[in-house]
């Protein structure tokens, strides 16, 4: 009895430790979360221009954007919200003060040696609704030395992701997704790079993953919510493969503006998907092809969250396929990757905790699927619980 009890003890402590980091994490992960930074540019033969869309808050506060997505997890975040609550007037006289240092972090370079640039104008919204990222637009251009060399633009790794589109060249102008300080492919002077699909397809692969780990909480949430409902095979395969093809569907037709629905809608509705998933898990009486059918219906809403993602970038129709196939694989490896490692984090739990007083030859497989049994359940009731405040959060406030 007593060896009982112990054995009870292990394992609470091992499935509460297995869910207390979606407790700390997941309820403030959705506060100030920044999107790229999105620039136009355009190569004379003499000057370079370039228009680009950012929060500016993020980098006066200097926030590293590439440790931390979400200014509130940031060392800056007070800094960052007394910025954001500035009035137009008050940004732009702090972007003139900062100017000259966010200058030496932009790249310009021709042949090896980097341009300063020059600041141009900025457009700056009054402030509005300070739980929402401000996203101004600064005006920027360099001279470029005599000769052909082509440029390459950037910046460091710290203002964030940039997405980088070539103007001026139709549907088959170059695009590029630029992340940890990556500068575009040469651009000619007076001239416009076109790229195939397969550049394009490969581009947009680490652009899927980052949106699930570790921008997706809610899909983090929702995904371990499908490996909860059973440790066998088939139905983790039917539901990964089933949520695919709907995000796929709706993700197509919204980024090509066919179906439309308000972020206002979509995003209460993702978050009460968080919910019903995590109590159909505590109920357990769900067959496979009901629950296949549920999460098809599911899908169908993740991928309307997905959309704008690739709407924000500005993909051209040629471009368009390969963006989306790569994108599509980017976050289909990012739910895999989340499955196998919950898996491996399961398997190792029960090894550590050694519970189970079974024969040697059924205990490891015996324990694996006590753990999975007490994590699954653990998980799902904080799954529910997340995704209900979210909910609340995303319809009232």
């Amino acid at each position: 009895m007593k060896a009982s009890i112990v054995n009870q003890g292990k394992l609470a402590c091992f499935a509460a430790l297995a869910t207390l980091i979606f407790v700390i994490m997941a309820p403030a992960a959705r506060a100030h979360e920044i999107d790229p930074a999105i620039s136009d540019i355009e190569v004379a033969a003499d000057r370079v221009s370039v228009d680009i869309q950012l929060s500016l808050e993020s980098l006066l506060s200097e926030v590293d954007l590439s440790a931390f997505s979400d200014t509130s997890q940031a060392p800056q975040a007070e800094a960052y919200d007394r910025y954001r609550a500035l009035s137009a007037a008050e940004i732009s006289e702090a972007l003139e003060g900062y100017w000259p240092r966010m200058a030496e972090n932009i790249v310009i370079e021709v042949d090896g040696t980097s341009l300063v640039p020059q600041f141009v104008r900025a457009e700056i919204p009054e402030a509005g609704d300070v739980e929402l990222a401000r996203t101004s637009t600064i005006s920027i251009a360099a001279n470029l030395p005599d000769g052909t060399a082509p440029i390459r633009f950037g910046w460091i790794a710290a203002y964030g992701d940039l997405v980088v589109r070539q103007v001026g060249g139709g549907e088959d102008a170059y695009t590029a997704f630029l992340s940890d300080g990556d500068l575009t492919e040469p651009l000619a002077r007076n001239e416009i790079r076109t790229e195939g699909a397969w550049p394009v397809f490969l581009r947009y692969i680490p652009v899927g993953f980052e949106h699930i780990v570790p921008l997706g909480i809610d899909h983090i949430l929702f995904v371990l919510g499908l490996f909860f409902f059973s440790l066998h095979l088939r139905p983790i395969l039917f539901q990964v493969t089933s949520f695919t093809a709907a995000h796929t569907l709706t993700l197509a037709l919204a980024s090509l503006s066919i179906v439309s629905v308000p972020a206002s809608v979509v995003e209460p509705l993702i978050a009460a998907s968080i919910v019903y998933v995590g109590i159909e898990n505590l109920r357990g009486n769900a067959n496979v092809k009901a629950r296949t059918a549920l999460v098809f219906a599911f899908g169908l809403l993740h991928g309307l969250g997905f959309a704008s993602v690739l709407g924000d970038f500005g993909i051209s129709a040629s471009s368009f396929v390969g963006a989306l196939l790569g994108f599509n694989l980017g976050v289909e490896l990012a739910q895999l990757s989340l499955i196998l490692l919950a898996f491996v984090l399961i398997v190792t739990a029960a090894w550590l905790a050694r519970f189970a007083p079974l024969p040697d030859e059924e205990r490891p497989v015996r324990q694996v699927q006590v753990m999975y049994r007490a994590v699954s359940v653990v998980g799902s009731v904080m799954i529910s619980v997340i995704g209900a405040y979210w909910t609340i959060e995303r319809v009232f406030l």
